[in-house]
């Protein structure tokens, strides 16, 4: 395989799986909205039996769940299926859930000798569209991984086209209201904001305590591993291949320890503390946070006035423009107007967008720049687009937008999973000091944890640990050195509790792998899948250029001698398709 040829299609894939795997790990349930737009396959019809999809349009209300799995095709390229499984694991042959998945499928016929059946895939969150993923990327990650790999996505129970489906609201116009009421917002830096973060959630729980109708504590991890298990049985397979991205670490790891003898390749990518998730504490995430923003400080002093509208002379001058900016900001907040969307732009939203960009260094920190720039001659509109999405639009048909993903699911999935919250307003004022001594980012990852302050008590017999296993082949962990949610030290300190692991470092800023491209991780990676071989422990490696620039063709050389020069040409011109993609709309609304 092409050594380029895996760069060039990990490019194209980077920007789908940073920015989707960033949004459901930022979820704050009050102010988020997103209208999911899915050319292929118009709405987010649920896998139910029944209804009337509209004419020339694929509808998963043409799919009936079994418990064989029968695929139809849902347009050129891809199959779907809807799986039927135990809403309740301990009660087999109770009331079933439906599971809605997709498939890119190989190359090679199934009877080949080739042929190595399917790779499922989770984007993170949790609550992230398994469905969504694959349908925008699958044919990305087929090319590198390979012909031989049926590429699968699911949404998890609870979530997308999934049954039940995990939410809280009883309309779109309701849930668009929740939203516009600012019931729910960053902490501020104040006792005040603390306190409505906490009422909030302890309304979101009470509003899903309602409108549940026997389902929600089904919702959960160690419920969606058993049904991968399912799936997996489904193809006729007895061992899963998995590649699992950020909460998706969390579900790969779940498994391994539930499963152990049904590993046969397995990939946790952006590697969660999964003890720290399952005590909901979410207090390991922010060790290497500032780490990222100090590429920014380094790389845009380096990159000079021409390669970073930001620049100053030093890391540390760029570092004190940025102070200066918060405390004007902070003073004078600005209003902003697009043609799309509007804002007040004060200090509370700014640090918002900087985390929100410290996911997809490579991809957006030039952007940023941009913006922070327009910003100090008092123009916010750049730094808004990079995180308001499309307005809100109220249909005449109440069931057209049913099934957009919405972030009820994550809200499930975590506060179902995690021990339960203290629900008084003194544990989450002291909790959310904890978290800003650990981070400056502190306040604005509290809200995770504050989200299940009011949430249902039910019992906690799923799932939680421990994770030691002796698995039936060594699994794979991968980790960037600048991580801005998901440390290195999270993964190796999970690869501890796998024998035979193994923790394959990048070395660049970003969220998971695919924040940077980098030749050696993905061949890595890529050789894993197909033969099962592992790096060596202690592997570090490099990604291609930096944020803020491209390195001469001698360099991406030096680090591949065997990559030919028109490959070179090949994998640059590809980069610079990469750098006019559009971000994917991130589900903040104002």
């Amino acid at each position: 395989m092409s050594r380029v040829r895996v760069i060039n299609v990990v490019l194209g894939v980077l920007t789908f799986v940073a920015m989707y795997s960033l949004w459901r790990l930022l979820y704050v349930p009050v102010r988020f909205e997103v209208r999911a737009q899915n050319v292929n396959f118009g709405l987010q019809e649920p896998c139910t039996s029944g209804g009337t999809p509209a004419p020339n349009a694929f509808s998963w209300d043409d799919i009936i769940p079994r418990k064989d799995l029968v695929w139809i095709d849902c347009d050129a390229r891809r199959q779907c299926a809807c799986l039927a499984v135990p809403l309740n694991y301990s009660n087999p042959e109770g009331e079933q859930a439906a599971i809605a998945l997709i498939r890119r499928r190989a190359s090679v016929p199934e009877s080949s000798d080739t042929y190595r059946g399917p790779i499922l895939f989770n984007p993170g969150g949790p609550g992230g569209s398994g469905v969504d993923m694959i349908d925008m990327a699958g044919d990305l990650f087929a090319s590198l991984l390979g012909p031989e790999f049926d590429i699968v996505g699911f949404d998890p129970r609870g979530v997308g086209r999934s049954t039940p489906r995990a939410s809280f609201f009883k309309t779109d116009v309701e849930r668009a209201l929740w939203g516009s009421t600012g019931l729910g917002t960053f902490f501020n830096n104040s006792d005040e904001g603390v306190a409505r973060i906490w009422a909030a959630g302890r309304l979101l729980g009470q509003l899903a305590a309602e409108r549940d109708d026997g389902h929600l504590r089904h919702i959960n991890t160690d419920q969606t591993a058993r049904d991968m298990l399912r799936i997996v049985e489904a193809h006729g397979r007895e061992k899963i291949q998995y590649w699992g991205f950020s909460y998706g670490s969390v579900l790969g790891a779940s498994f391994a320890a539930m499963f152990p003898d049904k590993i046969e390749r397995l990939v946790i990518d952006g590697v969660v503390d999964s003890e720290n998730y399952y005590a909901t504490l979410w207090s390991n995430n922010l060790l290497d946070t500032d780490k990222v923003i100090d590429h920014f400080f380094s790389g845009c002093a380096e990159a000079g006035p021409d390669g970073c509208a930001f620049w100053a002379p030093t890391a540390d001058d760029v570092r004190q423009n940025l102070t200066n900016l918060y405390d004007s900001i902070r003073a004078r907040p600005l209003p902003v107007k697009t043609d799309f969307s509007y804002a007040i732009l004060d200090y509370t939203f700014l640090r918002f967008v900087i985390f929100r960009v410290l996911y997809s260094p490579y991809d957006l920190f030039q952007t940023l720049a941009q913006g922070l720039a327009d910003l100090a001659a008092g123009d916010g509109r750049v730094l808004l687009e990079l995180v308001a999405g499309p307005p809100f639009q109220c249909s005449c048909n109440p069931a057209a937008h049913r099934y957009d993903v919405v972030g009820d699911g994550q809200v499930a999935i975590l506060c179902n999973d995690g021990d339960d919250v203290p629900r008084d307003l003194q544990s989450s004022l002291e909790y959310y000091k904890f978290m800003t001594n650990i981070s400056n980012w502190g306040d604005i990852w509290s809200t995770i944890r504050l989200s299940c302050v009011g949430w249902p008590k039910f019992p906690k017999d799923h799932f939680q640990g421990p994770f030691n296993a002796n698995t039936s082949h060594p699994i794979l962990l991968v980790g960037n050195t600048a991580d801005p949610v998901t440390p290195l030290a999270a993964a190796k300190k999970m690869s501890s509790f796998f024998n035979g692991s193994v923790v394959l470092t990048q070395d660049s800023p970003g969220h998971c792998s695919i924040s940077a491209p980098s030749l050696c991780t993905y061949t890595y990676i890529h050789d894993y899948f197909l033969h099962g071989t592992l790096p060596k422990p202690g592997t570090v490696c490099d990604p291609i250029g930096g944020p803020f620039f491209k390195p001469p063709l001698s360099d991406s050389a030096a680090q591949v001698p065997f990559v030919r020069e028109e490959e070179e040409k090949e994998l640059f011109d590809v980069a610079e398709k990469l750098s006019r993609v559009p971000i994917i709309p991130f589900p903040f609304r104002m």
